[in-house]
């Protein structure tokens, strides 16, 4: 914040209030977002949503062994199944921890402007009543 001798202390406080402090109230909400998308690694689990679950495969037999193939064929299923179900509850999680903070971030930001008017009613109400 520049100081201009020719602004009394009301107009700077003005200013800070309500155009320079919401501009980082903003970024710092953005860096919450981007923290919340990176922490779960939306992006990443659902480019690799039907991987298998902790990289567990196995390979399939060399030669003729059907028991063994079609063996190795449901347990590659199965781990990829797993994979996209824990994938599932990981993503619907880092959702609603996304809305979390969209919705604590609002509401920040709206008791950032409301907050000076909170405090000058409730001081009126404290005095005369």
């Amino acid at each position: 914040m520049e100081k201009n001798s020719n602004e009394n202390i009301l107009s700077q406080w003005v200013v800070w209030q309500f155009f320079e402090m919401p501009k980082v109230l903003l970024n710092v909400w953005n860096n919450y977002l981007i923290f919340a998308t990176n922490i779960f690694s939306l992006p990443l689990l659902l480019k690799t949503f039907f991987s298998p679950w902790r990289r567990y495969k196995w390979r399939y037999p060399k030669g003729f062994a059907l028991g063994e193939f079609f063996s190795t064929l449901v347990s590659n299923i199965f781990s990829r199944f797993m994979g996209a179900l824990m994938r599932i509850f990981l993503i619907i999680a880092g959702i609603l921890f996304q809305i979390f903070v969209l919705i604590g971030g609002a509401v920040v930001f709206i008791a950032w402007f409301l907050a000076p008017f909170i405090i000058i009613t409730g001081l009126i109400f404290a005095i005369f009543l």
